[in-house]
């Protein structure tokens, strides 16, 4: 399997983790998928890459360090998020991108009881 090349692939790549707690949803006019009940990933209307989570100065040094695979659009700018050109979004970056982010936005106690039924 390659690189995830679009928002299909990106949502069944997503969904086959199993992680509960997600869903699809509509977002400005525009699917997305929500963990949660926030959202956790996206496809840029603006320009053709995923959108991720994550922070300005994750993601200002991803894009000095590989500005093919991590780019920007000015409407995100100002926000925390992690845009992945569509093709170059690695599998495993993704899975390890999409977990953590995951995680972060789970509620403590909930995710305290999810832990104890994975052991």
């Amino acid at each position: 399997m390659g690189a995830i090349r679009t928002w299909q692939e990106l949502r069944i790549f997503a969904h086959s983790l199993e992680l509960p707690k997600v869903e699809d949803a509509v977002s400005w006019g525009n699917p997305t998928l929500k963990a949660h009940g926030k959202l956790w990933c996206w496809w840029s209307p603006y320009v053709d890459a995923a959108i991720f989570k994550g922070s300005i100065e994750e993601r200002e040094m991803l894009m000095q360090a590989d500005p093919e695979t991590f780019v920007l659009h000015d409407h995100y700018a100002k926000h925390g998020l992690i845009l992945v050109a569509a093709g170059r979004i690695e599998r495993d970056w993704a899975e390890a991108r999409l977990r953590r982010t995951w995680r972060e936005m789970a509620p403590k106690r909930w995710l305290a009881d999810y832990d104890k039924g994975q052991s």
